[in-house]
């Protein structure tokens, strides 16, 4: 269940911990883009009541990471592929500064903690645990914009994963990143050892078009209607491949005498 694992350790100021709890589950893509929520089911998982679940979920809303067309009615957000391609121009843009002011200011212990997020990930795609590897892959990624020390650029930048990250669950099984060259986060990696600052940037933006680019293709095909989806019952939802009809040949004509 994409509850499960949602949990607030204490008592004291739950409508913080709530949301920054459902905050970050949507940035890392645990939950759909249009997948409905319950304020019942969301307080049972974390153990708390329906008030600061409804306090935070209020909060979210004004953020742009779910919609309210009701208080019976919250669903996550969606984004078209238009404004997902807007947004990415947006990231291009702001990671690349971010990772370029981090790249001076990682420390070893960063270095090794990326290595470490990055064989997870890997590791994630290779045995099909899709959740952690986009919950990695977001940490692999705000690890090092964080290190940018730059708190309105790394605000902007989870405001935009808030409504970018739901699409994450398009990654697996049918769009899973794939890179023509060696993975982006490798790349990456050896150019902020070097402390080089546009090699990372570049890197950054690399890794934004080449992992995005079966995303993009599936989000075509799903806005032609080639790709529907559908609810399951665990709350999710899945995709389903349409089979191009068949076209009907026409009669063959008898040859005139």
């Amino acid at each position: 269940m994409m509850l499960a694992g949602l949990t607030v350790s204490s008592r004291e100021n739950l409508t913080s911990r709530v949301h920054a709890q459902l905050r970050e589950a949507l940035m890392a893509g645990r939950f759909w883009p249009g997948q409905r929520l319950r304020i019942h089911e969301i307080a049972a998982a974390m153990g708390v009541s329906q008030t600061p679940v409804r306090e935070a979920i209020m909060q979210l809303v004004r953020e742009g990471g779910l919609e309210m067309r009701s208080s019976h009615a919250i669903t996550v957000a969606k984004l078209s592929l238009s404004r997902y391609k807007e947004l990415r121009e947006v990231r291009m843009l702001l990671e690349g500064l971010a990772t370029e002011k981090a790249t001076p200011l990682l420390t070893a212990g960063d270095f090794a903690r990326l290595e470490e997020l990055h064989q997870q990930l890997i590791a994630s795609e290779k045995s099909g645990d899709h959740e952690a590897a986009n919950f990695t892959n977001f940490h692999f990624h705000f690890l090092v914009y964080r290190a940018s020390q730059m708190v309105d650029l790394v605000s902007i930048l989870e405001s935009i994963w808030l409504r970018n990250g739901p699409l994450l669950k398009f990654l697996y099984p049918h769009a899973t990143p794939t890179y023509p060259g060696p993975h982006q986060h490798v790349t990456l990696m050896k150019a902020l050892r070097r402390r080089d600052a546009a090699a990372a940037r570049q890197a950054i933006q690399d890794d934004i078009i080449e992992g995005g680019a079966l995303l993009v293709a599936l989000m075509e095909k799903i806005e032609r209607g080639e790709v529907e989806l559908l609810d399951t019952p665990d709350g999710g939802m899945q995709l389903n491949f349409r089979t191009p009809a068949k076209r009907k040949r026409a009669p063959l004509r008898e040859a005139q005498a």
